[in-house]
């Protein structure tokens, strides 16, 4: 709870995995093939599959911040400090959301980004993931999530990560990590695998699921893997400066291009999404675009969506604000507060830990909008009763 009394919580904070992780929780049938998480830098993020990085900022990797530590900022080491000595357990977690004063969170993957960036083996051949592997990666990872939010389970949350290679066990998967761990979302990355889109029917067993158990599918990006699309030509851009302050949001704008436009929105009209870390700012530019686009074309090309994608948007999905995200204010004056989140970003190199939520709440915004992006939205979005987990 943060100095002025509001329930405060963080939509999508993130852990920091250890490095062994999938040695240690992978079925021992994959053990083999197992991700191997490299820690040759301070707060890696890359993992080892098939021989291949994965999390690849640009074709210049030598010279990015992510390869070099220039990208953390120097109070970071301070502020990582504690956590970076107990291995980022589950009692850093804990203490970081004391100095941000969060009450609660749904914790996201750092490595986790990354680790399924490859296409399928029907794509990409020995270079691909089998789906059964793949699904393999999931359940390991799912599997340690829950062991690390046992440290609090009031006040930490899983989101499931799925292995989009494997439709079925996907739907397999988020059922027991929603059933029997005890799970508040499902999670994918917006660079799909085999490029197909999140509109084809394919997909759809995973959305009806979502729904069947009442949990939200999130989508949240981190960068350009092995294989798959980045949205921001990071691999042509070169320095993440160039490439990285577009890449989140395009991903977020490509997912929801598919659902609203593509169908899967009127397909499933109970479907809740979280577009996480992508910023909600540019809203209002794409809202006119997809919406000007529907009345000139829909009834030729898509006739199956039978409203404006804006209007499916705003209904069903959560977009998230960045703690320090001034423009936000355009999109509340446009479009309200009922759909709107927050993250502290944690532990990565662009939050403002331990001064995210500080940062929120010197945001232009109203004051009620500032608390209902802090809990009332957070506790739709991942169905908590409003009063906050447990009440």
């Amino acid at each position: 709870m943060i100095a002025n009394g509001w329930r405060t919580a963080d939509s999508d904070m993130h852990v920091m995995e250890p490095p062994d992780l999938w040695q240690r929780y992978i079925d021992p049938a994959f053990l083999d093939a197992a991700p191997v998480g490299l820690d040759e830098i301070r707060r890696d993020m890359r993992v080892l599959v098939k021989d291949h990085v994965l999390s690849i900022s640009s074709r210049e990797r030598v010279r990015t911040p992510w390869s070099t530590g220039i990208g953390w900022r120097p109070h970071q080491d301070d502020a990582y400090s504690p956590a970076e000595k107990r291995g980022w357990d589950a009692q850093s977690q804990l203490e970081a959301m004391d100095a941000e004063g969060l009450d609660a969170a749904v914790l996201f993957p750092s490595r986790g980004l990354f680790v399924l960036g490859l296409d399928s083996v029907e794509e990409a051949g020995a270079n691909g993931y089998e789906p059964e592997l793949a699904a393999a990666v999931a359940r390991a990872y799912n599997d340690w999530l829950h062991d690390f939010c046992a440290e609090d389970p009031s006040r930490m949350y899983g989101a499931a990560m799925l292995a989009p290679h494997d439709v079925s066990g996907s739907v397999d998967e988020l059922a027991r990590c929603v059933e029997d761990l005890g799970f508040k979302a499902a999670y994918l990355t917006p660079g799909l695998p085999d490029r197909r889109p999140w509109h084809d029917p394919v997909y759809d067993p995973i959305w009806a699921e979502c729904v069947r158990l009442g949990v939200p599918i999130c989508f949240h990006g981190g960068g350009k893997t092995y294989a798959q699309p980045d949205f921001a030509f990071g691999d042509i851009l070169g320095p993440t400066t160039l490439w990285h302050p577009f890449n989140q949001p395009l991903g977020i704008m490509f997912v929801a291009t598919c659902l609203a436009g593509g169908g899967v929105l009127e397909r499933f009209p109970e479907l809740k999404v979280g577009l996480l870390e992508g910023n909600c700012s540019w809203f209002p530019y794409m809202a006119y675009r997809w919406d000007e686009h529907w009345e000139w074309l829909g009834r030729y090309e898509t006739p199956d969506v039978r409203r404006k994608p804006s209007e499916y948007l705003l209904e069903q999905c959560f977009l998230s604000v960045e703690a320090d995200e001034t423009p936000a204010r355009m999109y509340i004056e446009e479009f309200g507060d009922d759909n709107l989140v927050c993250s502290t970003d944690y532990p990565h190199a662009d939050s403002k830990f331990p001064h995210a939520m500080e940062s929120f709440l010197e945001l232009p915004l109203p004051e009620s909008s500032k608390q209902k992006i802090l809990w009332e939205n957070y506790a739709k979005l991942y169905d908590f009763p409003k009063e906050g987990p447990g009440a």
